[in-house]
C-alpha cells in the first residue's frame, strides 16, 4: 500500500524524462543544419577573445558571491515568518530577533573587514 502512495511522485517523473526526451528528438530531427564558420567559432559575441578562458578569480569574488546567497537566504526566511508572526506571538518575535542580530553582527564584521570593497 505505501507503494501506491509513491505512484504520483514516479509518474511524474517518468513523464517529464519522456517529454525531454521528445523534445530534445523533435528538435534534432527538425532543426535546420547548415554549419559555417562563423557560426562555428567559439565565440559569438562580436570581438576574439583577449586571454585564456581558464584565469583565476579573485577570491573577494567568491566572498562577495557567497555574501549575496547568505542574504538572500535571509530574506527566504522572513517571508515565510512574516506570514505566520501574529500566531508566533512574541516567542516567534524573539527568535526572529536573534537570527536577525547574528546576521547584521555577520554583516557588520565582514563589512569592517573591508570583504565589500571592490577594486
Amino acid at each position: 500500500m505505501v507503494a501506491m502512495s509513491y505512484f504520483p511522485i514516479i509518474f511524474f517523473a517518468l513523464l517529464a524524462c519522456a517529454m525531454g526526451a521528445v523534445m530534445m528528438l523533435a528538435g534534432r530531427l527538425l532543426a535546420r543544419h547548415k554549419p559555417y564558420d562563423e557560426k562555428n567559432s567559439a565565440y559569438e559575441c562580436g570581438f576574439e577573445a583577449f586571454e585564456d578562458a581558464r584565469v583565476k578569480f579573485d577570491v573577494r569574488y567568491y566572498l562577495i558571491a557567497i555574501l549575496f546567497i547568505l542574504f538572500d537566504l535571509e530574506i527566504a526566511f522572513l517571508f515565510p515568518w512574516a506570514l505566520v508572526f501574529k500566531h508566533l506571538g512574541m516567542y516567534g518575535f524573539v527568535l526572529m530577533a536573534v537570527f536577525l542580530a547574528i546576521l547584521i553582527a555577520g554583516f557588520v564584521y565582514v563589512w569592517k573587514k573591508g570583504a565589500l570593497e571592490w577594486e
